[in-house]
This record gives structure tokens, C-alpha cells and sequence, in this order.
């Protein structure tokens, strides 16, 4: 409180808080409360802005996920302007929006650079569809792709796994050795960079030639036409199966004729 305290002076038009989305400190660290602050910019005659990159409008504990800050919180809390990302957490398209107060945001809507920077109609037509599931919460983890996908047990994926796992082991049989094997998949860099979710994955072990077979497999699966994604990891090719939704198309991919070096 202090930092902001002495920071203010006669130029001082807003107080701005900006949340660690996308990046994590670690130490003998500490942030001041937006409700504290918010009565720091009242005292002044100030506006305060919080900028939570990511966003939820959710509590995303109640689906086992970590806590993020939400807008309407904020609010709450007296924040006078919140700005979030309309993709990441909130699995809509990629877009900036931006909440507070009816008379803040009218003067940010007569802006010139507004012009410029609006959303076109297929972005607000994704956002407002996207939007529209909110108001169904309980189905929420079934119909939003991004929630759906950072909701998937591990015992879901372990299944699926032992699904996949006899096709591709007869076709890479001569030279590799091909498991399912628990592992943990990465949330995002955009939003929770530091947090992991307990998942499977099919790995991908070559009994010679090392490091060349591993580096040579992963470059020929990122090439097709249908890219294959994994991950090099302690001697192996990790495909995370957390996203995989179409288990037919991703077998006719990685059982192509030219698919095992």
C-alpha cells in the first residue's frame, strides 16, 4: 500500500493493479487488496483499474482447478475498470473486454482509438455464444471446450488410453517401445502458467539409435498433415491426451505408412 500510497501525485489519474496470469514470483512477496485500494483511490479522487489478463466468471474450485480472481469480485471489492481476456479461462474467442462503470466505460466508448480497437461481428457473435453457456452452469463443463478439457479426471485418460494403446503398439513394434503412462499436463503460459492437472499420456521409447529415432519421430509427426504435438521428455515422445477428442482420426494419423521412422 505503501508503493501506491507514495506514487501519487498531481499528474496521478488512475491507480492500476495487474494480475499475475501469466507468470508466477516466488519469495518473500505480498500484493495489497483491491478493496484496500479502492478506498485508497476514493480517498484521492482516482479511478482503479485492475487488469486480470486471464479472467474467469467462475470459481474454478468448485471444478478442482486453482483459484482465479473473478470480475465480479473485483467489483465488489470497489475496482472501478476490470479488463480480461474473452479467450483462456473464458473459452470464448480471442478478444479484450472490459467492465465497470456505466460512465467510465462511456467515455472509453468515445474514445477515437475505440474505432480501431472494437470487436468485429463474428468476434461478438463468438462472444456472445460463449456467454450464453454461463447462464447454464451445471451443464457448463459439458458444453464449454476449454472447461471441459482442464475438467478430464485422469482416470478418464487412462482409459483412453489403454483404447489407443494395442494399435500402436502392432504398428510400432520394430524398434520402440509404446505405454501409457500418467503424467502432468500444463494448463497454459497465458493463464495458470505454473499449475498442472494429473493426466495420461501415450509414450513413445525407441530401443536404439536414441535421441536421433526420438527427435526424427517427433519432427515426422509435427509434419503431417495433421499435426501431432508431443513433448520430448527423459528419453521419450509424450503425447498428452488431454485434449484428444477424435480417437479415429488421431489412429489413421499416427498409423500412416511413413508415421514410424
Amino acid at each position: 500500500m505503501h508503493d501506491y500510497q507514495q506514487a501519487i501525485g498531481e499528474q496521478t489519474a488512475l491507480l492500476m493493479k495487474v494480475h499475475t496470469s501469466n507468470y508466477q514470483i516466488n519469495g518473500f512477496t505480498g500484493c495489497v487488496s483491491e478493496s484496500a485500494l479502492a478506498t485508497l483511490a476514493q480517498r484521492h479522487g482516482l479511478v482503479l483499474v485492475a487488469d486480470l489478463g486471464s479472467g474467469s466468471l467462475i470459481d474454478l474450485t468448485a471444478y478442482g482447478l486453482p483459484a482465479e480472481p473473478m470480475p465480479q469480485q473485483l467489483i465488489a471489492d470497489g475496482v472501478d475498470l476490470i479488463s480480461f481476456s474473452g479467450d483462456k479461462l473464458l473459452g470464448g474467442p480471442q478478444a479484450g473486454i472490459i467492465v465497470g462503470k456505466r460512465a467510465l466505460i462511456a467515455r472509453l466508448q468515445q474514445h477515437p482509438l475505440k474505432r480501431a480497437l472494437r470487436a468485429d461481428k463474428i468476434t461478438l457473435a463468438a462472444l456472445d455464444a460463449t456467454l450464453a453457456l454461463y447462464q447454464q452452469p451445471e451443464l457448463l463443463a459439458q458444453q464449454l471446450p476449454t472447461l471441459n478439457k482442464l475438467t478430464r479426471s485422469q482416470h478418464i485418460l487412462a482409459e483412453q488410453a489403454q483404447r489407443l494403446l494395442p494399435a500402436l503398439r502392432a504398428h510400432f513394434c520394430a524398434g520402440w517401445q509404446v505405454n501409457a503412462e500418467p503424467c502432468l499436463s500444463q494448463i497454459g503460459s497465458g493463464s495458470l502458467p505454473v499449475d498442472r492437472l494429473p493426466g495420461y499420456a501415450l509414450t513413445f521409447m525407441p530401443t536404439a539409435n536414441g535421441d536421433s529415432s526420438l527427435h526424427a519421430l517427433a519432427a515426422q509427426l509435427r509434419q503431417r498433415e495433421i499435426p501431432v504435438i508431443g513433448r520430448l521428455h527423459n528419453g521419450k515422445l509424450w503425447l498428452d491426451l488431454r485434449c484428444l477428442e477424435n480417437e479415429a482420426l488421431f489412429l489413421e494419423t499416427m498409423l500412416a505408412p511413413d508415421s514410424a521412422p
